[in-house]
């Protein structure tokens, strides 16, 4: 009666064909390098996955094991040269500082923004700053402050309704 092989005898048989393995990999995909990288990854494989059970062509499954690696390192490297090459003719953007006007501006609009939200009530302001500003769903700042949805969205409306106007976006209703 045959026993299955063990983690360590699938080891033993890789360590065993590793430059058959190496060469097969290699004829496939051209690159020795690589050939090594992706044995010793399928190595690495084996001594930090669970035992395989009922093992009873250990070198055909090594076989199979390193040529998928091989592919899916491959194919990785595929992508990461399309991107690269995608990327290498892009234009060098400069990034210009914005104007002494236009960032006075902002800082004016932001510090606006800031009064309005301070003068909302405490409940609004909380809602609104999760929403809005830690972008939280609707539903998530609901169960975290134990309000229903209902009472976010009104909330929500509230504090961009007073947001609108402090802005000068909009007018305050009589």
């Amino acid at each position: 009666m045959s026993h299955a092989p063990s983690r360590s005898s699938l080891v033993t048989v890789l360590t065993r064909h590793y430059e058959e393995l190496v060469d097969s990999v290699r004829r496939r995909f051209g690159d020795r390098h690589t050939a090594h990288e992706v044995v010793h990854d399928v190595c690495v494989q084996l001594l930090e996955s669970p035992e395989k059970e009922g093992v009873r062509l250990p070198l055909a499954l090594l076989r199979k094991i390193t040529h998928d690696r091989a592919i899916s390192h491959y194919r990785s490297e595929r992508r990461r040269q399309a991107w690269i090459d995608e990327h290498a003719n892009l234009p060098e953007i400069t990034c210009s500082a914005l104007s002494p006007e236009c960032h006075h501006q902002v800082a004016d609009e932001l510090e606006r923004l800031s009064a309005a939200v301070s003068t909302l009530s405490p409940r609004c302001q909380q809602v609104f700053i999760m929403h809005k500003i830690h972008e939280l769903p609707q539903k998530e700042v609901a169960v975290q402050l134990g309000i229903s949805l209902k009472a976010v969205e009104k909330h929500l409306k509230l504090g961009m309704t007073r947001c609108r106007i402090m802005l000068g976006y909009q007018k305050a209703q009589s």
